[in-house]
C-alpha cells in the first residue's frame, strides 16, 4: 500500500491559535486539496494524523469535529480526491498521553489499524512535532512551509527532513520521485 500521512491544521487547512472549532472556520490552504487529489490519482492512500486538544479543552465536541471532517471530505470529493481515514488525539498537553504529537502513538495506531509497516512512509506537516512523531514511528519526514512553519524551518526538525514550499510541492515531489524510480532500471 502506498501510504502518505498528513497533518491537518496548517498543512491541509488554515491554522488558528483559537483552534478550528466548526466547519465554518475550516478553510483549505490554497492548492492543498488539489495536492491530495494528485496523490490519490497517483495511487497514494492519504491518512490524516492530527492533534485536536480543543476536544479535551471543551472548545468543541466530536459532533463538531466530524462536521469539520465532513466538509473536508466533501471538498476533496469535488476535486476527485479523498482522505481514507482521520486519526486524532483528543488530549491536552497536560494529559501526557502517547498519542499526542510529538509522541509517535497516533502513527503507531495508523500502522496497526491499516496493517502497514511505517518504515519510510512519507509524512508531511507544518511543525517539528508532526515530523518528530512520524520520524519516531519510522516515517520519512517532510516539512511544508505553511502554518506554523510559514516563517521558515524550525531548528528541532529531524535531521533527514525534506522541506517543501507547501502541500502541492510535496505532492509534486512524491509523484516525480516515484516516476524517476520506475524509470531507473534495477541491477
Amino acid at each position: 500500500m502506498k501510504l502518505v500521512i498528513l497533518d491537518r491544521d496548517g498543512t491541509i487547512n488554515v491554522d488558528s491559535d483559537e483552534f478550528i472549532k466548526s466547519p465554518e472556520e475550516w478553510e483549505p490552504l490554497p492548492g492543498a486539496l488539489e495536492a491530495i487529489a494528485k496523490l490519490n490519482h497517483a495511487g497514494w492512500h492519504v491518512v490524516v494524523a492530527t492533534n485536536q486538544s480543543g476536544l479535551g479543552r471543551g472548545l468543541f465536541d466530536v459532533v463538531s469535529l466530524n462536521a469539520i471532517h465532513a466538509k473536508m471530505h466533501k471538498a476533496l470529493a469535488a476535486l476527485g480526491g479523498r482522505v481514507d481515514a482521520v486519526f486524532y488525539c483528543p488530549h491536552t498537553p497536560d494529559d501526557h498521553c502517547s498519542c499526542r504529537k510529538p509522541q509517535p502513538g497516533l502513527f503507531q495506531q495508523i500502522g496497526e489499524r491499516l496493517g502497514v509497516d511505517l518504515q519510510d512512509v512519507p509524512t508531511a506537516g507544518d511543525s517539528a512535532r508532526d515530523l518528530q512523531a512520524g520520524s519516531a514511528a519510522g516515517c520519512e519526514p517532510h516539512l511544508v512551509l505553511t502554518g506554523k512553519s510559514a516563517q521558515g524551518t524550525p531548528p528541532d526538525c529531524p535531521p533527514n527532513t525534506i522541506v517543501h514550499l507547501d502541500l502541492a510541492a510535496f505532492a509534486e515531489f512524491l509523484t516525480a520521485r516515484e516516476l524517476l524510480q520506475r524509470q531507473v532500471p534495477t541491477p
